[in-house]
């Protein structure tokens, strides 16, 4: 089945088997759903928010000790400009140990395609807008992946959903296009294939995997959350955040001005499990998630689904 992706220019940067990429969730995108990921076939990427190079080596020789396929990692330049020394190092790091694709995210890539891809290093970068698709083709990436309004986490107050964005950077760039935000499954991916992707990034149905290192309460949440089960919430001073739509969220919707003060994510309900005091990022594919299942099996479904749409439409033409 793999050859069938065998001129998809996402698969020929990566290196994997399918178009298929997993997003570089906080936390949870280290070495134990990486490497499934990339073992299944997909492109497994390690988040770096952390900023912390010891973590990121520890975690990056883990994936390599379970699988020798290809996987990624990711540059949140946000956080990582926080810290300049840190970020000459992780830089330094990714190059060192011969890191071949790279996603960059909130923030300006033009700060570090350079120097990566003089390193050989292959940079898709992460686009909320139009705009920001031009400005980071023209700052030099080899691919975009492209964000819409139905992603988790963090977002734009005035971002737009991935049925136009799609189709609105499609047409103004020639770049490799990753569709990101409410995709789960085959129906999801065909269709944004249709719209102009290469591949998609899919973040929320991994959460909810076996292998995923999150508690089991954060993934029957998303495995319970309907169509509306998630909501937008302000993150001051511009943006918003896209959260399970817990008894915490509806708090913070109801007093925006005086919000609650809640736990942390990472340790109330990543490890803790507690889903009602906290809010738990998802994104609007959670309706979509049925059931918590092993990443091999979720991969290897997306893929059947995908080509079983594809047939289906070309069906139309007989």
């Amino acid at each position: 089945m793999g050859q069938m992706f065998a001129d998809n220019p996402v698969v020929a940067h990566t290196g994997a088997r399918y178009p298929i990429i997993q997003a570089p969730m906080t936390w949870i995108a280290r070495a134990q759903l990486t490497a499934a990921v990339s073992a299944a076939g997909g492109i497994g990427v390690m988040e770096t928010s952390s900023v912390d190079l010891e973590v990121t080596s520890r975690e990056f020789e883990a994936i390599r000790e379970v699988t020798d396929k290809p996987f990624g990692v990711n540059l949140a330049i946000m956080f990582l400009r926080q810290n300049e020394e840190m970020e000459r190092a992780i830089i330094d790091w990714l190059i060192e140990h011969q890191v071949r694709f790279v996603t960059t995210s909130a923030g300006n890539p033009r700060r570090h395609v350079d120097q990566l891809k003089e390193a050989g290093v292959v940079v898709y970068h992460a686009v909320p807008t139009l705009d920001a698709a031009l400005k980071a083709e023209d700052a030099g990436v080899d691919g975009l992946i492209v964000e819409g309004a139905e992603s988790a986490g963090i977002r734009n107050a005035e971002e737009v959903n991935s049925f136009v964005l799609l189709q609105a950077v499609r047409e103004r760039v020639s770049l490799p296009i990753v569709a990101a935000g409410g995709i789960a499954d085959g129906r999801g991916m065909a269709a944004a294939m249709a719209l102009g992707a290469d591949g998609v990034a899919m973040g929320t149905r991994f959460v909810a995997s076996k292998e995923s290192p999150v508690h089991p309460n954060y993934k029957n949440a998303i495995v319970e959350a309907g169509v509306d089960g998630t909501i937008l919430l302000p993150r001051p001073p511009r943006a918003k955040y896209r959260t399970l739509k817990t008894p915490a969220a509806l708090e913070v919707q109801e007093n925006p001005d005086n919000p609650p003060r809640l736990s942390n994510a990472i340790d109330a309900l990543y490890i803790g499990g507690d889903v009602e005091n906290t809010t738990g990022t998802a994104g609007q594919s959670a309706a979509l998630v049925h059931e918590i299942k092993p990443v091999s099996a979720i991969i290897e479904e997306t893929v059947s689904g995908f080509w079983r749409e594809i047939d289906r439409l070309a069906a139309m033409r007989t």
